[in-house]
């Protein structure tokens, strides 16, 4: 193995040992386990980054409403793992496949607006979402001939807009 893989396993490895040391310090009983990397489409095609999937029982909490709850402990977790060295650590938490089944769902909710968009000529507005959903939807339909995407709004209310390419 290279020396880029050996860094992105002592990386997971590292952010593993980080977060389980905040769950037991807030109590929550769960494992947290290395998952199969987690792929996230980019401009260029699908990235994958290093998971942890967090499993146990009632971890609800740890998701928080719309996952804001868990966004703030990946931040943590990416922040203390960064500490001194400068560098962003490219880690995905989930709780018990929350992430990865919000990231399909958002991926074809954005095809199903997309083809609406398409048949109606009207522009959609989606409800507000944090910033990594938005870019779900951004890059999903960043292709397609039909419809383009912008994002409006500040902060919590920050949403995507579908709109018609003619129109």
């Amino acid at each position: 193995m290279d020396d880029i893989g050996n860094r992105h396993d002592d990386t997971a490895v590292a952010a593993r040992d980080i977060l389980v040391k905040l769950l037991d310090l807030m109590g929550v009983d769960a494992t947290v386990e290395i998952s199969d990397e987690f792929p996230v489409e980019s401009d260029s095609g699908f990235t994958s980054f290093n998971a942890l999937n967090i499993e146990g029982d009632d971890l609800g909490i740890l998701i928080g409403r719309r996952g804001q709850t868990l966004a703030t402990l990946q931040y943590m977790v990416r922040l203390i793992l960064s500490h001194g060295n400068q560098q962003q650590s490219p880690i995905i938490i989930d709780v018990e496949g929350y992430k990865r089944r919000r990231y399909e769902s958002l991926r074809a909710l954005a095809k199903r607006i997309a083809e609406e968009v398409k048949t109606r000529h009207r522009s959609f507005t989606l409800e507000p979402m944090p910033a990594f959903e938005r870019r779900i939807v951004h890059l999903t339909l960043a292709n397609n001939p039909d419809v383009t995407t912008e994002s409006t709004g500040f902060g919590e209310a920050r949403k995507v807009i579908v709109k018609p390419k003619n129109g």
